[in-house]
Parts: structure tokens; C-alpha cells; sequence
């Protein structure tokens, strides 16, 4: 059985507001060293009829048309038997 992870972010030229609040909580916390922070979408899909090769595929066309917005996100897909 094939399973995919997909990972969801906003693009680098695309403002943050979520991740730019969690900064700013980091820096009040004390966490000083944290240079940026991006917030994201983790999806995990489960794809039992096909193989490792097919399950890219089919990951890849699902984050593109379903899961993200590629006029302002970018995506990465992995996949593991």
C-alpha cells in the first residue's frame, strides 16, 4: 500500500500573517534564535490500489487541483510503499 505526504505552504513572495503572529510569540517566549517561521498544511493520503510510481501521480494532480492554491502555494509531495 502506497502512502502519500503532502506538505503546503504559502509561497516565499506570499505574506504570512499566521506564521508572522507565531514569531512574534516565539520572540516574546524567549526564543530569540528563530529567524522566520512559514505556517503550513500537512495532508497524509492513504493509496492501497496502486503502486509507488502511480501514487505520485496521483498525489502530485490531487495537491494541485484539491489541496493547495498554486497561484499562492507552493507543495511537496513524498510517497512511501
Amino acid at each position: 500500500m502506497a502512502r502519500a505526504r503532502v506538505y503546503v505552504t504559502l509561497k516565499k513572495s506570499v505574506f504570512d500573517p499566521q506564521g508572522r503572529t507565531i514569531h512574534e510569540a516565539l520572540t516574546s517566549l524567549g526564543y530569540t534564535g528563530v529567524a522566520d517561521v512559514r505556517q503550513g498544511k500537512f495532508f497524509e493520503l492513504a493509496l492501497p490500489e496502486l503502486g509507488v510510481e502511480e501514487a505520485k501521480q496521483a498525489a502530485e494532480e490531487i495537491a494541485h487541483r484539491v489541496l493547495s492554491n498554486p497561484v499562492i502555494e507552493s507543495y511537496r509531495v513524498e510517497v512511501e510503499s
